[in-house]
């Protein structure tokens, strides 16, 4: 029977061309959409590359404080004062592998013999390095010794080693940043994931200033490691108690912290919803990015509705025949989805091999710094549980108003 369909589906497509064409490019551009969509939030999330332990670590962008009885409340990013004397000592305890301060990536002017570039400069500590696994191409990455002595040194990416010292050695070479000259110790691998980012790195030590050091609130983020993937919701909970431990910098006006160590998803959950919650929101943020994902699918699905009413009305007599001769309305539908499902999943095909293409254009086109997507099963498996869905939603509605058409009027065609 299976194959019956497969063949009667075949007929149908064939019988009109343009028509087919028309339902798959309407299927091959949704699914390139949400492929790549996809591709690009599974590359994001996912631990892979650089952060390919991200399962194990934890992030904390802002704390905030506030009042028992008053309404005051403060946020903003962590001040040095509040890593060094309480996030710190942690490492070696309750499953805490390292803990790191790092600022966001500032753009900065680099200066060379008459030229001047832009780039975007990091400062990290040593444990930064202990916790993103980045590729090291040449040299070597500081150390804490380094940190300590607040030596001058940076670390530059490949594309910006070659942007910058175009045909020389990169190691050894000399950048001017504010007043401030660097060595290049060591080159890594171009990486674009959210806490690697940057053209160059250099030593927290170095900053211009020591004024940071007795901050409470400053520019600073962190990142907690644990030893294994299993330490993290103790280690959060731990990271809570810290947080009730840090006096209040004034006193009169804040008398409690806050501060919540997320994973990557519940810190871009957290800054969208502004949740408090320890889950950071993230149940709303599937749940919406779902319902979207849904809505952009209805449309063309609506479309593809439409079109699917009007090429099964030209088979009303056949439908007629059929249930004349005693097919179930189960049957039809069956029938009629699986058309349906097929020639999505053709067009799913189709949009697998465009989304590559488009995902490969973004990474040569420059348009998104660094960008490497691994195209790879899981996104070819969230590709495939969208084209059914969008198979199934365009399909059943059309086949099951035409399985209940008495044989007398399909026969005639009036449905």
């Amino acid at each position: 029977m299976f194959r019956n369909y497969l063949l009667t589906a075949w007929k149908v497509f064939m019988r009109r061309k343009l028509f087919t064409a028309i339902n798959m490019l309407c299927i091959v551009l949704t699914l390139v959409v949400l492929m790549v969509v996809t591709a690009l939030l599974q590359n994001t999330f996912y631990p892979t590359g650089v952060e390919g332990k991200s399962e194990r670590f934890v992030q904390m962008i802002l704390m905030e404080s506030s009042h028992s009885t008053k309404n005051n409340r403060r946020n903003g990013l962590f001040g040095y004062k509040v890593i060094d004397q309480y996030l710190k000592p942690l490492q070696g305890k309750g499953g805490v592998e390292a803990v790191s301060a790092t600022l966001f990536p500032q753009s900065v002017s680099v200066y060379q013999e008459g030229r001047v570039s832009e780039v975007m400069m990091r400062r990290v500590d040593a444990e930064y390095w202990k916790i993103l696994d980045f590729k090291l191409l040449a040299g070597r990455l500081p150390t804490a010794d380094d940190d300590a002595q607040g030596r001058m040194v940076a670390v530059v990416n490949a594309s910006t080693a070659r942007r910058l010292f175009p045909g020389l050695p990169y190691l050894d070479q000399k950048v001017t940043v504010g007043g401030q000259v660097f060595t290049v110790i060591g080159v890594v691998e171009d990486a674009l994931h959210l806490n690697a980012y940057a053209d160059i790195w250099t030593p927290i030590t170095t900053l211009p200033s020591t004024e940071y050091k007795g901050q409470m609130y400053g520019m600073f983020t962190v990142m907690v490691l644990g030893r294994t993937a299993a330490d993290l919701p103790a280690i959060k909970q731990q990271l809570l108690s810290v947080a009730r431990s840090v006096p209040s910098d004034d006193p009169k006006r804040f008398d409690r912290n806050l501060f919540w160590g997320d994973s990557k998803l519940e810190v871009f959950a957290r800054q969208l919803t502004s949740s408090r919650a320890e889950d950071a929101g993230v149940g709303k943020l599937l749940t919406a990015i779902v319902v979207l994902m849904l809505l952009f699918m209805a449309l063309p699905a609506l479309n593809l509705v439409n079109l699917n009413v009007g090429r099964i009305m030209e088979r009303s007599s056949e439908i007629g025949v059929r249930k004349a001769f005693g097919a179930t309305s189960a049957q039809l539908v069956a029938q009629l989805v699986l058309e349906n499902v097929l020639l999505c999943l053709a067009g799913g095909a189709v949009g697998l091999l465009a989304a590559a293409g488009v995902l490969w254009w973004l990474e040569g086109s420059g348009l998104i710094p660094y960008l490497q997507v691994d195209f790879n099963l899981a996104v070819f498996g969230y590709g495939l549980l969208i084209t059914l869905v969008f198979g199934v939603l365009s399909g059943v509605i059309p086949a099951w108003k035409m399985s209940r058409l008495a044989p007398v009027q399909a026969l005639k065609g009036t449905a």
